[in-house]
């Protein structure tokens, strides 16, 4: 690998994000971009509305370093709402620029040189990132899909329990668990939480969980939050924003929750980041966390009818399409289309082929197991109807 200049030996290897060159890439061919994953629609009018008015106000300056009041307490009465956990608004929440930023701030906090963080790949990218930064060692389980025997598949990612367990170590110093899970789609199940959970407890560690698709889920799934189980909210810091389930993926209003004094180190680090963020933005994010049920069941279910038009139409240009169970992405097996198995090759060569952008899967894996995820490639469906369509039948038609 030739190394990049000035860069420090920490981040040698992290070059442009995939979603900067596949977004540009569409830009550049005009093509249907399914590889980044924001919606192509506005937010509810009840958020955005709150947002505008804010806008000219004091709402403007700086929010109190851990968020605004009002903020900090709907992400509480959120938590114990759908979750059930009881987290005081007041040391026990945390408002950050998103999701990535709260948990790069909880690496960073709570990681010591070599110390070792065990999550599943593949992964979003950020994460090696952030423990990169931290000083941390990756050590990743793999999901493996299920066997794509048909055009579609309903079956579930699985980790094997002896891999997971093996890959704890006396250096090991946090789980990072993120479900619904990105980019697979999967919601990991009460048995496989359970496992967690005592693996966890056993070696004394620390657990993050990034539950940011936790109201993107569909039919015959249902998202548990591994801080639930007895026993874990005391070593847990549950991670989740506003972006994917207001369609405000701008707005980079994210949030940590838990004990006092993990998150009086994850504000330590936070502070010294961005400090603070996104003032007009953070009641508009409260007034939507206190939407009624029916907005949180209703997104989900257009999203999952979403999911389908997609599916239908990758499994119709003979691509085997692993269905999720929840959040923004399918993937697929190029296979059929790509003798090679090169999802990279595959990538850049379908905007010529069918007009249409996705991601390889492969930048989702820790290079030594670039292999697991070659031949995978990952489309978005938050998008609109018209989109998707024209999308499926570009697909269709794919030379």
């Amino acid at each position: 690998m030739t190394r990049a200049p000035y860069l420090s030996s920490r981040l040698q290897g992290f070059g442009t994000t995939v979603f900067a060159e596949m977004s540009a890439l569409a830009v550049a061919t005009g093509a249907v971009n399914l590889g980044q994953g924001f919606p192509d629609t506005p937010g509810p009018a009840e958020v955005l509305d709150v947002a505008r008015a804010a806008i000219g106000t004091p709402y403007d300056q700086y929010p109190p370093g851990p968020g605004h009041p009002e903020l900090r307490a709907a992400i509480a009465e959120h938590q114990q709402r759908f979750r059930g956990l009881s987290y005081d608004p007041a040391d026990q929440v945390l408002v950050t620029a998103g999701a990535t930023e709260a948990l790069t701030a909880a690496l960073i906090a709570l990681l010591e040189p070599g110390d070792e963080v065990v999550l599943f790949q593949p992964m979003y990218d950020s994460y090696a990132a952030a423990v990169a930064m931290a000083g941390g060692v990756l050590r990743p389980v793999p999901l493996r899909p299920p066997a794509t025997t048909g055009a579609v598949t309903t079956g579930e990612w699985t980790f094997d329990e002896a891999e997971l367990r093996a890959a704890v170590t006396p250096r090991t110093r946090l789980l990072l668990l993120n479900t619904p899970h990105n980019p697979t789609g999967k919601v990991f199940a009460p048995d496989e939480l359970a496992v967690l959970a005592e693996v966890a407890t056993a070696a004394d560690l620390l657990v993050l969980t990034d539950e940011v698709y936790e109201h993107l889920v569909f039919t015959g799934a249902e998202h548990r939050s591994l801080a639930a189980l007895p026993g874990m909210a005391e070593r847990t810091l549950v991670v989740s924003s506003g972006g994917k389930t207001f369609s405000t993926t701008g707005w980079k209003i994210g949030w940590v929750c838990g004990p006092a004094p993990l998150v009086a180190a994850v504000r330590t680090a936070k502070q010294y980041l961005t400090y603070v963020s996104g003032g007009p933005f953070q009641p508009a994010i409260a007034a939507g966390l206190r939407l009624p049920d029916a907005f949180f069941t209703g997104i989900a279910a257009d999203l999952e009818r979403r999911r389908d038009l997609l599916v239908t139409g990758l499994a119709g240009a003979g691509l085997p399409v692993v269905s999720p169970q929840a959040g923004y992405f399918a993937t697929v097996d190029v296979r059929p289309v790509q003798p090679d198995g090169d999802g990279w090759a595959f990538c850049r060569s379908l905007p010529a082929r069918a007009g249409v952008v996705a991601v390889p899967a492969v930048v989702f894996y820790d290079p030594a197991d670039a292999h697991l995820g070659r031949h995978l490639v990952r489309f978005a469906f938050c998008k609109t109807d018209h989109v998707l369509e024209d999308a499926a039948r570009r697909l269709e038609e794919m030379q």
